[in-house]
């Protein structure tokens, strides 16, 4: 029988990557909140348990990661309907001042990892399900100083674009957003550089109602037009 898009949230089965971060979190509590199952994944697995969900620690720079978090995610809901990445990292600074380990770990995090749960979701998910990708404005204007950031962003969005074609037949919804700057605190974690002096950036909590708002409304691609300042 044929499964209607994942567009009511209330049970359906939904793991997230990333989930302890500043846009996971509140992507996570609002999921929580309409009535979806969920799984969890992400680097500080302390903070995950106050959402009640069935935590997975993983590091997504391991090949298998995306494997195994989604075959135990799976397992644990008795399938999955959508599936949030929310997971990322950043560094700042010029690009000729680029050292090889922080190309690749922005590579590795932002890029590959995204690919490696999609290209797996398409697999796994149920049909009608999605797999929603958070990439960030850069990927539409990058910036001087994140060449690398605003590169590996482009990349998964191109991806992602990509993708969507070819799991129409499938059913399977592939949605790309790309926030502008949120203030999620990310830019105080770089993996390398300080961040240059940035505007106020919109709060975790909008951007989070907006991306979940597009799970909800069967969208499949929130530029960063589509995000506005207010609540």
């Amino acid at each position: 029988m044929d499964r209607e898009p994942v567009s009511e949230l209330n049970n359906a089965r939904i793991l997230v990557f990333g989930a302890s971060g500043g846009l996971g979190a509140p992507i996570t509590t609002k999921l929580a909140r309409a009535g979806a199952r969920l799984a969890v994944s992400g680097r500080n697995t302390d903070a995950l348990t106050a959402t009640g969900a069935h935590i997975i620690a993983a590091d997504l720079r391991h090949v298998d990661s995306a494997r195994t978090v989604l075959a135990e995610a799976a397992d644990k809901l008795g399938g999955l309907d959508g599936i949030v990445i929310a997971a990322g990292v950043v560094a700042f600074g010029p690009a000729a001042e680029l050292d090889d380990d922080v190309v690749d770990d922005l590579l590795i995090v932002n890029y590959l990892a995204p690919l490696r749960i999609i290209r797996e979701a398409l697999t796994v998910l149920e049909p009608a399900g999605f797999v929603l990708n958070i990439s960030a404005v850069v990927a539409d204007q990058p910036v001087a100083g994140m060449s690398a950031y605003s590169a590996s962003k482009a990349a998964i969005s191109a991806f992602v674009a990509s993708v969507r074609i070819e799991a129409r037949r499938s059913t399977i919804r592939v949605i790309d957003v790309r926030p502008p700057h949120t203030e999620t605190g990310l830019a105080t974690h770089a993996i390398a550089g300080n961040a240059p002096h940035l505007p106020t950036g919109l709060t975790p909590d909008q951007v989070a109602e907006r991306i979940v708002a597009a799970i909800v409304n069967d969208e499949t691609d929130v530029p960063p037009p589509e995000f506005t300042t207010s609540s």
